[in-house]
């Protein structure tokens, strides 16, 4: 019985795990994704607007550099320490699991 339910709580929190991982993993790629759409038409509204004399100056390269990584919004936090409390309601969890995994996000 006992090897049973540390196998269900075991599965519950991996799942619960995973699925907050990619919801998270796509917010923040489609944030990315918006910020560089709306980059590119900046950029194209600046080149548009130039007078023909300042495009004929040399450019010079732009360092490119990665996009910081999106900080965890006060939401998802809520989100996760929803979650986390309904497992630990439900039993899944234990006193010490729930706080060590609550530790966890706030830390973020």
């Amino acid at each position: 019985m006992g090897l049973l339910r540390g196998l269900a709580r075991t599965a519950a929190i991996a799942g619960t795990a995973t699925a907050v991982s990619n919801r998270v993993s796509r917010r923040q790629g489609g944030r990315w994704a918006a910020k560089d759409q709306q980059a590119q038409e900046q950029q194209a509204q600046d080149a548009q607007q130039q007078p023909q004399y300042a495009q004929q100056q040399p450019q010079y390269a732009q360092p490119q550099y990665a996009p910081p990584p999106a900080a965890s919004s006060t939401d998802d936090m809520l989100e996760q320490l929803q979650k986390l409390g309904e497992l630990k309601t439900a039993g899944v969890l234990t006193e010490e699991e729930f706080q060590a995994q609550k530790v966890k996000i706030l830390a973020r």
